[in-house]
């Protein structure tokens, strides 16, 4: 089975409100197909491993968010190919990738290297399976995760993302104190301490790095606000949600906020940003990329937050590379390169023989 009939298969499978039926099958496809020792996880996730020496992992997720209306029909997963492209919640983000990852994990030859495959859960509700995984103490020393990294620096070109943003969703709570609206005075009005906190967000400094040689900044936005309960009442509370896109190392001071009064803070949710820790290994896939096609692939950064985050933050060299383009993930015509699939089954394979190689 070569890597587009393999992506097609995965992507058949539904695997929005549970993953296990795409678990089972990636668990079997590896024990029946592979050296590798596989185990599957209390969490869901599925893992396998051959070789021995440095480790190197192939990392993907076999969740995906749910279909729109248009790529679903009585339950079952509407895909197609055409135009050299195949269509289908989850081509893109990210059973594509998975399924190039597999293949290479199958045909690689190793020396000096313990090739690891994991594929995991929950990805797109918080990072669940990787989560789980580190805890349990998956750690291996490098992992290139299959998250999208074509077409950042040109169209068409399989680029290597050596960092990516994190995101913070924050709550900004405020209170004030209820009164009729034709006595204003009467009450402490809690939209205006709310647009008082958005004026202070809209102010507030953005913190700038750089990975080698890429810059990159944070970023914030107030994207919704709630409040009031009648047009003729003074609210005593309102509510606006924040996003932060972090970057490595820092994070945007809300302490102007926290510290006002009336106001409190709530952080509902940290993906932590990537940076890539490892300059001869983000090389080494960079060569591994430019091997596999005609284009000159570069080192770049992401804006989205990826299981990339979770690994490096325990210890593991990472950089992202894989073939969804931008714009095509969570899309109601989502959809991924053919070629560019075989290309990335080609990276991975290529970077898993290097290796041993590279540590000699």
């Amino acid at each position: 089975m070569d890597t587009r009939e393999l992506a097609r298969t995965l992507v058949d499978i539904p695997s929005h409100d549970d993953e296990t039926a795409a678990g089972d099958y990636i668990e079997r496809w590896l024990r029946e197909r592979t050296a590798g020792a596989v185990t599957r996880d209390q969490h869901g996730n599925v893992i396998a491993r051959r070789g021995s020496g440095p480790q190197f992992a192939l990392v993907g997720h076999h969740d995906v968010v749910p279909p729109a209306a248009e790529q679903i029909d009585n339950g079952e997963y509407q895909t197609a190919v055409r135009d050299g492209r195949l269509y289908g919640r989850g081509g893109a983000d990210m059973k594509g990738a998975v399924a190039a990852a597999m293949c290479a994990f199958r045909d690689a030859e190793l020396e000096n290297c313990e090739l690891v495959f994991a594929s995991f859960v929950g990805e797109e509700t918080g990072g669940r399976g990787a989560r789980g995984a580190i805890a349990d103490g998956f750690a291996p020393e490098r992992a290139i995760i299959g998250e999208g990294s074509t077409g950042y620096s040109d169209e068409g070109v399989t680029d290597v993302a050596i960092a990516h943003k994190g995101r913070r969703a924050v709550t900004v709570d405020a209170a004030g104190k209820r009164a009729h609206a034709s006595e204003p005075d009467a009450g402490t009005n809690a939209i205006y301490r709310a647009t008082e906190a958005v004026e202070l967000l809209k102010g507030v400094p953005v913190p700038e790095t750089s990975v080698f040689g890429n810059s990159m900044s944070g970023s914030l936005a107030v994207t919704e606000i709630e409040g009031g309960t009648a047009w003729n009442v003074i609210p005593d509370s309102c509510t606006i949600t924040v996003d932060e896109r972090t970057i490595p190392g820092d994070r945007i001071d809300l302490s102007d906020v926290r510290n006002r009064d009336g106001m409190s803070v709530t952080i509902e949710q940290d993906l932590p940003p990537m940076a890539c820790d490892d300059r001869e290994f983000a090389a080494l896939v960079t060569a591994a990329a430019e091997r596999a096609q005609t284009a000159q692939p570069q080192q770049v950064s992401k804006p989205h937050a990826t299981d990339a985050g979770w690994l490096a933050d325990a210890g593991t060299s990472c950089v992202v590379c894989g073939p969804a383009e931008p714009g095509e993930a969570h899309t109601a015509t989502e959809s991924v390169s053919l070629a560019v699939l075989d290309r990335c089954r080609e990276i991975y394979q290529s970077t898993a023989e290097a290796i041993g190689d590279d540590r000699d």
